[in-house]
């Protein structure tokens, strides 16, 4: 295609670029449709400069995903010896976000440079010889020892880092990051202030190594359904964390624990969140109590713990899957847990909508950050489309059983607990 027509297409911003492809030829219309640089903001570019990491921190939907999966193609594409390191909070997400994803590397690659994935090598292989390995960081030893000249590291603000997982594997990918001549580090994730991205901002700037690129949701708003819920929604409601017994939670009049049980102890999570409203009539989410891959037993013990920890005066489960079973399963952890199941009529977005106007209107706040409750919540669409992380909103769901008892049903009316 000639420079001046593709110049020309880059830099049209009346809309014309949409309709030009229709005069091209087939090969050019198949070459603009697989162009990123051409359909890109320049926020999901790389930067020109030289440089070592560039991190690029947005909120959700801005094209973070993306932004990584084109840049590991240009470097494929271009660089037969490329060894690329693909490394996420599990192998699982490493896959379904990085690999297979709707902006995974297989989806956005055309159909005559598209690599093949061999799952049970837990790598990628492009036509031209370059190759990606999977990761997963919460096993960092498995990063010890193999050598990249590049890396996509996603989320990394997610990356598990109880006993110090999340720094540990990516000291040890910098140890290996040694084959070619400018080894360099894409990093995407949302803004969380975890230690890992604190380290990374503090070497922002200072020799150029750390490149960062701040963005919004809405930066990418001409390509979203528009979320019940945004960061810049959240970070609005945002206050000080609570803990029992002191400052806010001790102000509490009324808490309510939302449980959104699993279908089965190897399916979704079971969601617990606890809510409560103060006597500023404003209502508060002051704990994610969630468990993973849990047995009835054990989500139903958690449950029951966090109703004593925090004296809820009620837990509203929905018993739609299981019905007598999850009350049954809920009592037999305690005898006395105030229980009150709720059948769901309609679909986990539509209960979602009443209540993200609350949070429009400044009546709700969450008293500390929730990072895999508010992923959740900025996924669920109207309609009912659900674009978050994992298969379920389990967390979102138990937000919203909680904050509807609390502010929208009959027990909406706070009262002053005893004792």
């Amino acid at each position: 295609m000639a420079r001046d027509r593709l110049d020309f297409l880059r830099l049209d911003e009346t809309g014309l670029r949409h309709k030009l492809p229709n005069k091209l030829s087939e090969v050019e219309r198949e070459a603009i449709h697989w162009n990123w640089p051409l359909w890109a903001r320049r926020a999901q570019l790389a930067p020109p400069a030289d440089w070592r990491v560039w991190l690029v921190m947005a909120g959700r939907g801005f094209g973070k995903t993306r932004a990584g999966a084109e840049w590991v193609r240009s470097v494929a594409e271009a660089n037969p010896e490329a060894r690329i390191a693909l490394v996420a909070a599990s192998l699982h997400e490493a896959r379904s976000v990085m690999v297979e994803g709707e902006s995974g590397l297989i989806a956005i690659c055309p159909p005559q440079q598209r690599p093949r994935y061999e799952p049970s090598l837990r790598r990628i292989l492009w036509p031209n010889g370059a190759q990606a390995q999977l990761y997963s960081a919460g096993e960092p030893e498995a990063l010890r020892g193999p050598q990249s000249s590049h890396a996509w590291c996603d989320e990394i603000a997610k990356w598990d880092d109880n006993q110090g997982q999340a720094r540990k594997s990516w000291d040890n990918l910098l140890l290996g990051l040694r084959l070619g001549t400018a080894p360099q580090i894409v990093a995407t994730t949302t803004p969380r202030s975890v230690p890992l991205v604190r380290r990374l901002m503090k070497q922002a700037g200072a020799d150029g190594d750390v490149i960062v690129t701040h963005g919004t949701t809405r930066d990418n708003v001409a390509n979203l359904p528009g979320a019940l819920w945004t960061r810049a929604l959240i970070e609005r409601c945002r206050e000080p964390i609570a803990e029992p017994g002191e400052g806010t939670a001790a102000k509490m009049a009324r808490i309510v624990i939302g449980v959104d049980p699993p279908a089965s102890a190897e399916g979704d999570a079971c969601g617990i969140v606890v809510c409560g409203i103060g006597e500023d009539r404003i209502a508060r989410v002051l704990a994610d109590a969630s468990v993973a891959k849990a047995s009835p037993e054990r989500w139903a013990s958690a449950v029951a713990s966090a109703a004593k920890f925090w004296s809820a005066d009620r837990v509203v489960a929905e018993a739609n899957q299981g019905g007598d079973m999850v009350g049954a399963v809920l009592r037999a952890a305690n005898a006395e847990l105030p229980l009150r199941l709720a059948h769901a009529a309609r679909g986990k977005s539509a209960r979602a909508e009443p209540v993200a106007a609350l949070y429009e209107a400044g009546r709700v706040r969450h008293a500390g950050m929730f990072a895999w409750l508010e992923d959740e919540l900025c996924g669920l669409m109207p309609g009912g489309t659900y674009q978050g992380p994992g298969r379920s909103p389990d967390r979102a769901d138990a937000c919203v059983w909680a904050l509807t008892e609390l502010m929208l049903g009959r027990a909406g009316e706070p009262r002053i607990r005893s004792g």
